[in-house]
């Protein structure tokens, strides 16, 4: 059975129905809260979810899940009370989310118990957090999308450090919009080219000397597409070093803080990390260690001055 992804993408991901098992044997009992990022980047619609019993339906809040259950915030009033007693605690959960590919969402519903009442936030009011047991296996599409978040999320701290040279096929692949980008060093915009990636960072080619920007705060800025967004990601210099025969230019590795890399970045290179075979740099040898050099004598940097973010004219604080 093949699975066109829950969004669509250039490279139009296909996930396998052996994948979505991997996923769900893998990842079945791990809890996802939905913060912000989390919501943005599984594209679950907030307002279109419910908590149902016996019929009618009552809004909720999903406050996370996993493929065995979920726990919700409701309003319990005495009426929502005594429809899930009555129902021996039956009930199911409205899911939505956005499907990029078409306008209407992607709407399931799956079955479970109450298990449990909390009162939110020990609050004395009719908030109260419910924790329900799955009663079978949720759909494919709730496998899918959170089994792919959670693989970026382990690919992330698996592979991390290993580097991803950037040619015009892997920024295709990745879906990286251009090469050339900014790097604001203690609030001043510097035009620069990406070198190469990774999960905790990155390297760029940049105009002058460098080694008095060891140790500086920065961000980069990074505009990805599926979706079409930019991202200013915070990190830090931690070292340079020469480019082969251009002695205008230097190379600049940062790492970045990881609470600053967006989900959806992560989701990017581990998909793309699943279509090779090879990892980074560190396993293509010779071949990409001269490509990548060739590359370095190739670079040029424009230098007309680059728009600085919200807030970039004042060095960023310190993680």
């Amino acid at each position: 059975m093949l699975t066109i992804s829950y969004y669509e993408t250039k490279r139009m991901s296909i996930t396998t129905g052996q994948q979505i098992t991997k996923y769900y044997e893998l990842y079945q009992s791990i809890d996802v809260t939905f913060t912000k990022e989390v919501i943005h980047a599984s594209g679950i619609l907030t307002q279109q979810v419910f908590l149902k019993c016996m019929g009618e339906q009552w809004p909720c809040v999903l406050y996370s899940t996993s493929f065995v259950g979920a726990k919700v915030i409701a309003s319990v009033k005495p009426a929502l009370f005594d429809k899930i007693r009555k129902a021996n605690n039956l009930v199911s959960i409205r899911y939505s989310f956005k499907d990029m590919s078409k306008s209407d969402p992607i709407t399931f519903f799956v079955a479970g118990k109450v298990a449990g009442f909390a009162p939110y936030n020990q609050g004395t009011g009719d908030l109260q957090f419910l924790t329900v047991q799955f009663t079978q296996r949720p759909p494919d599409p709730l496998i899918e999308i959170m089994g792919h978040l959670l693989e970026a999320n382990v690919n992330s701290t698996k592979r991390r450090e290993e580097r991803i040279l950037v040619t015009p096929e892997v920024c295709r692949k990745v879906g990286i919009v251009s090469k050339e980008t900014v790097l604001f060093i203690q609030g001043v915009p510097r035009k620069c080219i990406l070198r190469d990636i990774s999960f905790s960072g990155a390297k760029v080619i940049i105009v002058g000397i460098a080694k008095f920007l060891i140790e500086k705060p920065c961000i980069m800025r990074l505009e990805m597409d599926e979706p079409h967004e930019t991202y200013d990601i915070r990190g830090k210099v931690v070292r340079s070093e020469d480019v082969e025969g251009r002695k205008d230019l230097a190379a600049i590795a940062i790492y970045f803080e990881p609470a600053s890399i967006p989900m959806i970045y992560k989701m990017h290179l581990s998909d793309y990390f699943s279509q090779i075979r090879k990892p980074g740099l560190k396993a293509e040898g010779q071949g990409a260690e001269k490509a990548k050099a060739a590359q370095q004598r190739n670079e040029s940097l424009s230098m007309e001055p680059a728009d600085a973010p919200d807030g970039a004219g004042t060095p960023p604080p310190e993680a």
